[in-house]
């Protein structure tokens, strides 16, 4: 039996990720500390529980299960990511995983971070 890429991101490292993510912003001349403000308040995590669960290589499951308070307006996170609608994706954990992915392409595109973090 095949294993889902649903299930297979699931089980991943969230710092095995959060390498690339920092790559991939730091070649557009963002920063590390930009990925990890989205992270933070997509999630409610602290900088030293961000740190903690990167450390101790928690899975994405778990990053998001443990979450101390995932933010009310990530829903205002749309657009398309990998060829589909943030907005549409029916899996709620898959859906979580692509608001952070988007978070991090605009941060590398250059956008405002106020607007990254939809303020105002």
């Amino acid at each position: 039996m095949a294993i889902s890429a649903s299930d297979r991101i699931r089980r991943t490292s969230v710092a095995s990720i959060h390498v690339h993510y920092v790559n991939k912003v730091e070649r557009k001349g963002r920063t590390r500390a930009q990925v990890d403000e989205v992270i933070r308040w997509l999630t409610g995590y602290s900088q030293p529980q961000l740190e903690a669960l990167l450390a101790d290589g928690t899975t994405f499951q778990d990053f998001f299960d443990r979450a101390p308070a995932m933010n009310p307006n990530r829903f205002l996170i749309t657009g398309l990511i990998c060829g589909h609608r943030v907005e549409d994706i029916e899996d709620p954990f898959m859906r979580e995983v692509r608001h952070l992915d988007k978070l991090v392409d605009e941060v590398a595109r250059g956008k405002a971070m106020e607007k990254v973090l939809r303020a105002g």
